[in-house]
């Protein structure tokens, strides 16, 4: 099971370095008009002239995807930063934004002064220019060492209640070891609902609730959601007194496949 946080970093950086060769555009354009562009430049600016344009869509919505995940706190930010808030009576420097740009509003020319009211591309690079620091701002926090400190202590509770599961396993009792390693399931995927501020409606949520809720959020893929269905299936078998026994070899799989889900998955 691939862990969410190295598929993250992944694609963290891929856009951190599309970012960087869209920055790259605007500022050689920069150069160009100020008659500043070294000659050496001259390729590179020729290279990526329109990569802004051409690539911020799709930068723009897979970074959107990648903030909403990760660092929500500023998703309203980044949002902001592309299209302001709807609510303007009139275009000025204030209100001018990324989108207009886009679209192909500019901020136009006096026919009395020559002179634009607002400089439109300086405002375009400021706000793009932010919105590329908030991405590298969770690459950072991916290094930190106090990201998820909560997750760390938790993590290691968790090891404890698993282990235990795994000595009543061994003394025979395959029942309690699935129904510990459940509850341990339950509690991680709880978290991980809360690390990406998704509403759980039900008051007593089981597996296959967080389950698909994870799921239909682009938490993570669906191999991910069967196997996690799977756990879920053996712990009812577990918590059950009538019906079926689960074997030690399906309680074995539910204690492992939950250590794997708790050290993968946040």
């Amino acid at each position: 099971m691939i862990s969410n946080l190295d598929r993250y970093k992944t694609d963290l950086k891929v856009l951190i370095d599309l970012g960087g060769s869209m920055d790259a555009d605007l500022t050689l354009r920069y150069f160009k008009d100020q008659g500043t562009l070294k000659k050496e430049d001259e390729p590179a600016a020729e290279k990526l002239y329109g990569t802004f344009e051409r690539d911020y869509q799709r930068w723009y919505s897979e970074a959107y995807a990648v903030i909403r995940q990760l660092m929500p706190d500023r998703l309203i930010e980044f949002e902001h930063l592309y299209k302001g808030d709807g609510k303007r009576r009139e275009i000025n420097a204030t209100t001018y934004n990324v989108q207009d740009w886009l679209n192909g509003v500019g901020a136009g020319v006096n026919r009395y002064t020559g002179e634009k009211p607002y400089d439109d591309f300086a405002i375009v690079c400021m706000r793009f220019r932010t919105q590329l620091s908030i991405l590298q701002t969770i690459g950072a926090r991916f290094e930190s060492s106090l990201f998820d400190i909560r997750q760390m202590v938790q993590a290691d509770l968790f090891d404890c209640e698993l282990n235990a599961a795994r000595e009543l396993l061994k003394q025979g009792f395959a029942r309690g070891a699935g129904a510990i390693a459940g509850v341990v399931l339950e509690k991680h995927l709880d978290q991980v609902a809360a690390n990406h501020n998704i509403s759980v409606r039900k008051k007593h949520p089981a597996i296959s609730d967080y389950n698909d809720l994870l799921k239909n959020n682009k938490v993570f893929d669906v191999p991910t959601w069967r196997q996690i269905q799977r756990f879920g299936t053996i712990r009812n078998l577990c918590d059950r007194n009538k019906g079926a026994e689960p074997t030690p070899q399906e309680v074995e799989e539910l204690v492992s496949g939950v250590e794997k889900v708790t050290k993968s998955i946040f």
